[in-house]
């Protein structure tokens, strides 16, 4: 299956570069790119990609306006691409306002081409990209900067997973693959996924990176814990 992606960047290099490292994957069709996040936007509603690779700081619109637009598409628009954000910097105040949008993860533009070439495979297949550890830091960062009490109805929607659900969410927080879940909980990988899909259903989140700010805001984990 082809992932079709779109550019959004306003550097015509960074455009044209990462187009040619995409194009040239066999599974990944680049079907457009823009300089803004207003043309972005327009873009991805006539093409329907199925990623978006998202500049954070751009004029006229920046990255995080336009992916939210994108993900929150007014009545009548049912297309909802994923969003992989792309930044400059590894601490950037974007990226937590990016991921409680609801985009799929970030990528540094200075990760080597593999990097991008994984992310957005992962970011199409419906996972987050949240392996790197300083995505973690970052989400714990933030967290820590904007503290939620665990009495708020974020808090309250918890009592509606099971105590096994609550701790697949619990290490999802803390970074685990569905792999390392499943070591650590002693159950099959598929039970795992299945569990996640569970969760992910019953607090109506889109992605594992929702969940990871889902658990920190909530309380279930504290940021610097591990």
């Amino acid at each position: 299956m082809t992932t079709r992606v779109i550019i959004v960047d306003d550097q015509a290099m960074v455009r044209a570069g990462f187009a040619a490292l995409l194009a040239a994957q066999s599974d990944i069709e680049v079907v457009g790119d823009a300089p803004d996040g207003v043309r972005g936007v327009a873009l991805s509603r006539r093409a329907h990609p199925d990623v978006v690779l998202m500049d954070v700081r751009m004029p006229e619109m920046d990255g995080l306006e336009a992916a939210r637009q994108l993900l929150a598409p007014p009545p009548g628009v049912t297309h909802r691409p994923k969003v992989l954000m792309l930044t400059t910097f590894d601490v950037d105040d974007y990226v937590y306002e990016a991921l409680r949008a609801g985009a799929s993860g970030f990528l540094l533009k200075d990760a080597p081409p593999a990097d991008l070439i994984s992310a957005v495979r992962v970011v199409a297949a419906g996972e987050a990209l949240l392996a790197p550890s300083v995505t973690r830091r970052l989400i714990a960062d933030f967290a820590r900067q904007r503290p939620a009490p665990r009495a708020d109805r974020t808090a309250l929607r918890l009592n509606g997973l099971t105590p096994r659900e609550t701790e697949v969410l619990e290490l999802i927080a803390r970074g685990l693959s569905n792999q390392e879940i499943a070591e650590a909980l002693i159950l099959a990988e598929q039970t795992v996924k299945t569990h996640i899909g569970r969760v992910l259903a019953k607090l109506a989140l889109r992605d594992r990176a929702q969940a990871v700010i889902f658990a920190y805001e909530s309380g279930l984990v504290a940021p610097g814990e591990r």
